[in-house]
């Protein structure tokens, strides 16, 4: 896969809890991807992407790392995507 929807991608990583939220994220503007605003949660993410996501008053800086096929727990979430907000700490 050298894809995935953001919203999808938003939702396996436990960005939100819901698919539809994340698709709601999206379409309110609140998610970046590589610097550029995106409001379609259609939009394809690929490997090295960075997304900026406003979310409950907090930033998170987040490195797309891989994909999943389907939602699994946290630990499997985490392998997903590189937090670039604390290794600049």
């Amino acid at each position: 896969m050298e894809r995935q929807r953001l919203d999808k991608w938003l939702w396996h990583a436990r960005v939100v809890k819901a698919r539809t939220s994340a698709a709601a994220l999206v379409e309110g503007g609140k998610i970046r991807i590589n610097g550029e605003r995106e409001k379609s949660p259609g939009h394809g993410v690929k490997i090295g992407d960075v997304l900026t996501v406003a979310l409950d008053r907090t930033v998170r800086v987040m490195k797309v790392e891989g994909f999943s096929e389907r939602r699994g727990d946290a630990t499997a979430a985490r392998v997903l995507y590189t937090d670039l907000q604390h290794l600049s700490e």
